[in-house]
């Protein structure tokens, strides 16, 4: 299957949703398909509303380009070949960490946006629900 299904991301959410508890931190988790449209998008109890646009944004912008949003942040920075892309897309771009590419088979089919703590913390969260996929 070369798409991600509503049930492939309630695999993905519940692994992230697990690791957040795990660590300690409410977050929110955000699905999109390969074209960059949401599936699913969870707020774990105490999760700050502020970041559910975040979580969105970094699955989006991970998709949109292909690239871990910490990745894309470590490129937009000041002398950096992306500087500026933040402000791209109507300022949809994330570019801090916990967004990351979805792919089944070598195959990009979606991407997965987690926000809600350190960078670090969303990032491990993210990574955490990829590898359930």
């Amino acid at each position: 299957m070369s798409h991600l299904t509503l049930a492939d991301a309630c695999t993905i959410i519940a692994a992230a949703g697990k690791k957040a508890d795990e660590i300690g931190q409410p977050m929110n988790i955000a699905v999109v398909d390969a074209g960059g449209n949401l599936i699913a998008h969870v707020r774990q109890d105490g999760a700050w509303i502020g970041g559910i646009d975040i979580s969105i944004s970094k699955a989006w912008t991970s998709r949109a380009f292909d690239i871990q949003t910490k990745d894309l942040g470590d490129n937009s920075q000041p002398t950096q070949q992306f500087f500026g892309i933040h402000t791209t897309n109507g300022g949809k771009v994330a570019i801090f960490a916990g967004g990351v590419p979805l792919s089944r088979d070598g195959v990009i089919v979606g991407g997965l946006g987690v926000s809600g703590g350190s960078g670090e913390q969303d990032q491990s969260v993210a990574l955490a629900g990829r590898a359930a996929l």
